[in-house]
């Protein structure tokens, strides 16, 4: 077991699969020399050489096109979103092409291509770096959509996402990089949880609280604070947006009787709108209130000085869940 910061967790997993695999290679802009602008490939060109790890031109559409051409001649291309708000001029190819691709030709060519993709807010960028662009790809069917939480699964999950034979979204958190946590580096992936799983990690009997990403830390937190006041918080990490894995969060709602949904993204539209649609009409009769929504607001990603109140945070939660309950709080007039 070892103790690594989360961007050192996905630079280990991107590691193993290029030593398991002479198919994998890394694409994306400064990746190679520089390491990556969150030196989450620091040292992989050093040791793979530039064949496999490709500093590419500033063209989203190339890096994915590009892509599309290695899966069709056997590779695993793994592509770097260099910031979640750069991906929009790759959204046709993903869309359009790797989306598609594996169903127009009835299953003879396969797209097994990871996009990884830096998102979410909390470290004071400018307009452009701190997106959450989740829904638009979980609501394009040919897709698998992931976002990791902790460094266990940034290690093992980037490794199943360069494995699976289909394309996959790689969301990473940005804030979290620095985060540590336990890393076991010896797990056979046969024995990991299946990337399309979702996780209990906080276990609890009042109310569910859905999270992913990096509010996934956020939410155990305001369950951890929940308990003080007498209030018993399940945890569920969804860590795939796409398939979402509804067995286990219709189970948690089954025993609670009561869901909140957390995201950074906005609520219209959101991941959390399909969410409650869909444990509503599974858990109808289980249910002992509508399902609360806590998310960023229907603006434009603020200035860094902003974002912390645009941000869903440990007390916006915690009105969410005692608006769950029926408990009186002092933001419940806010939207979000």
């Amino acid at each position: 077991m070892s103790k690594l910061t989360f961007a050192r967790a996905i630079n280990a997993g991107l590691r193993k699969s290029l030593e398991n695999d002479p198919k994998v290679v890394l694409m994306g802009e400064d990746i190679g020399s520089l390491g990556g602008v969150f030196r989450v490939t620091d040292g992989l060109q050093k040791d793979f050489g530039v064949h496999r790890v490709i500093d590419s031109p500033l063209a989203e559409s190339g890096i994915i096109g590009t892509a599309v051409g290695l899966a069709y001649r056997g590779y695993r291309p793994v592509c770097e979103i260099q910031f979640d708000g750069f991906i929009y001029p790759a959204f046709d190819q993903i869309v359009s092409q790797v989306a598609k691709m594996h169903y127009r030709t009835q299953g003879r060519v396969k797209m097994p291509i990871t996009i990884r993709v830096p998102f979410g807010g909390g470290i004071g960028s400018p307009e452009h770096h701190s997106e959450s662009p989740e829904a638009y790809f979980t609501h394009t069917s040919g897709l698998r959509v992931v976002a990791v939480s902790n460094p266990q699964d940034a290690y093992t999950m980037i490794q199943q996402a360069i494995a699976s034979d289909d394309p996959v979204l790689y969301f990473e958190p940005k804030r979290r990089y620095h985060d540590k946590g336990d890393v076991d580096e010896s797990i056979d992936l046969a024995n990991a949880l299946p990337l399309d799983k979702a996780a209990v990690v906080n276990s609890g009997s009042d109310v569910t609280l859905v999270a992913y990403g990096p509010l996934v830390k956020t939410a155990k937190d305001a369950a951890m604070a929940a308990a003080d006041e007498g209030i018993s918080v399940e945890v569920v990490d969804l860590r795939s947006l796409a398939p979402v894995d509804y067995p286990v969060v219709e189970a948690s709602v089954r025993k609670t009787g009561r869901l909140v949904i957390t995201h950074e993204a906005g609520q219209s539209g959101g991941l959390g709108a399909e969410i409650a649609a869909s444990i509503t009409e599974r858990c109808f009769n289980y249910l002992e209130a509508a399902p609360v929504r806590i998310t960023g607001f229907d603006v434009p990603y603020p200035y860094s000085k902003l974002e912390m109140h645009h941000l869903p945070d440990l007390d916006r939660i915690l009105d969410g869940v005692d608006r769950a309950l029926g408990r009186p709080n002092s933001l419940s007039g806010l939207e979000g």
